[in-house]
């Protein structure tokens, strides 16, 4: 009996083709067997962080260092649940009924793995695009509907819905480019320093942001169809049954008559209608007297509004909320570690350090690609966009003014790297894993893939556009 010897090409296998997929089985390999949870990750990061901290940040001593990890672990407790918020309405959203069988005719026009990334990539990516919130729940959703259809490699195919929804941070949601375009905002730092906000033609709608967004998507569908998995090494998806959000019925459900005035309460639309006519007026009457603009609240506040008008009754809307918080148990873990992180690193001056490291060596050409560098290394400790601004805009941006570097540039090449980074930072794929119910460690190991492409598309995109 003959063996199978990975180095040895076979008829139907050429060698080319068994080179890439030893690669692309050797990173999932790696991450299976070497990445630990997230939490465990977060942990560890805290252990690096702080003996970096103490031997080379200019504040580094043991007090600094306790009081700056508390503060930030508990500073981050609002943004948090503004975040928990984001992805909880978000899935309201993914999970109305109206959306689900969107989602369901969607995946019906799969039949082939080829066919799977050319409907995940571009659906997930728009919604990305719209709000990040959405387009996490969006993928992983539309993952599982197409996985229960077709004999996809699910680890590829969840993989390959994050890595589409990668390029939020250069959409409607991201933090940085929607700060310095907001007036007053507390992390407009381009306005407390020059009197001037940016809008969001100079950012988001740039061609130096817009282009290289439309290629990462392209890019990486193409690469994501090239580097599927072998029929024989697919591992499918494991249907535990779950039930659809239409039929799963509420533990809290009340065993009153369904002619009861608390179950007729519950079914009438009169509460939504309440609550819909509070959210638009409000919304209309804010950018009529101070013009369109969108933060984190404002957003939160229109998914609400969305949701609630796609799930009809207050009972239904409830109900998938309650859905969506089986989900945010790891971000609850996470978010107060990674805050500590970003304490530590803002307290001791260590993130300071770094940032003025790269900004040292720049010119006004490669500013926005030493600050996109840069980025890279603060993302992996601080995977918060709005944090990290906090944390690099300071110094980034005084050295673009004195430099007469471009800042809308500068400050974008920030976003730009968490896009990048965020393929091997975990932080963001847990809710993804969670609701598509997979190991993190598979997924990793094919969108470390997606950060080496994007990293370089990135960095041309800033360099050469």
């Amino acid at each position: 009996m003959t063996t199978r010897d990975s180095s040895t090409p076979t008829p139907t296998q050429p060698q080319a083709t068994q080179g890439r997929r030893g690669i692309i089985a050797g990173l999932v390999y790696v991450f299976e067997q070497v990445m630990p949870d997230p939490f465990v990750l977060s942990i560890g990061l805290t252990l690096v962080v702080a003996v970096l901290a103490l031997i080379l940040a200019p504040k580094g001593n043991l007090s600094t260092l306790l009081t700056s990890w508390y503060g930030g672990t508990f500073n981050i407790l609002g943004f948090a649940l503004q975040m928990i918020l984001i992805l909880a309405t978000g899935y309201a959203i993914a999970d109305a009924p109206i959306v689900q069988r969107g989602l369901r005719a969607l995946a019906a026009r799969v039949q082939t793995p080829a066919r799977a990334a050319l409907v995940v990539f571009p659906i997930v990516a728009i919604a990305a695009w719209l709000n990040w919130g959405l387009g996490l729940i969006v993928g992983a959703l539309l993952s599982r509907e197409i996985a229960r259809r077709v004999k996809v490699d699910f680890a590829w195919l969840v993989a390959g819905s994050y890595s589409a929804w990668s390029i939020c941070n250069s959409g409607l949601s991201s933090s940085i480019a929607l700060s310095q375009a907001s007036h007053g905002n507390a992390l407009n730092l381009v306005e407390k320093a020059t009197g001037h906000v940016v809008p969001l033609a100079d950012t988001i709608f740039a061609p130096f942001v817009f282009v290289p967004t439309v290629a990462v998507v392209v890019v990486m569908t193409a690469i994501f169809i090239w580097m599927h998995p072998k029929p024989e090494h697919v591992h499918v998806f494991a249907d535990r049954g779950e039930e659809s959000p239409e039929a799963s019925s509420d533990p809290h459900a009340r065993e009153a008559s369904a002619s009861s005035f608390a179950a007729r309460m519950e079914r009438s639309m009169l509460g939504t209608l309440l609550l819909l006519a509070l959210g638009i007026g409000y919304l209309a009457l804010t950018w009529s007297t101070k013009g369109f603009e969108l933060d984190i609240n404002t957003t939160i506040l229109i998914f609400l509004l969305v949701g609630l008008a796609l799930q009809r009754t207050p009972i239904a809307y409830a109900d998938a909320i309650r859905r969506a918080s089986r989900q945010t148990g790891s971000m609850l873990l996470q978010y107060p570690v990674y805050g500590g992180i970003m304490g530590i690193m803002t307290g001791t001056g260590l993130a300071s350090m770094i940032a003025k490291t790269f900004v040292a060596v720049a010119t006004p050409l490669t500013l926005p690609v030493w600050s996109y560098l840069s980025s890279l290394i603060i993302t992996l400790l601080i995977p918060s966009a709005g944090g990290h601004w906090a944390v690099q805009g300071p110094f980034v941006l005084p050295a673009a003014l004195s430099l007469h570097a471009s800042v809308p540039r500068t400050a974008m090449g920030v976003a730009m790297a968490e896009n990048v980074a965020n393929m091997l930072q975990p932080f963001w794929a847990v809710p993804v894993v969670a609701i598509a119910g997979i190991r993190i460690q598979r997924v990793m190991g094919y969108t470390a893939v997606t950060f080496v492409v994007s990293l370089i598309i990135y960095a041309l995109a800033l360099w050469l556009i």
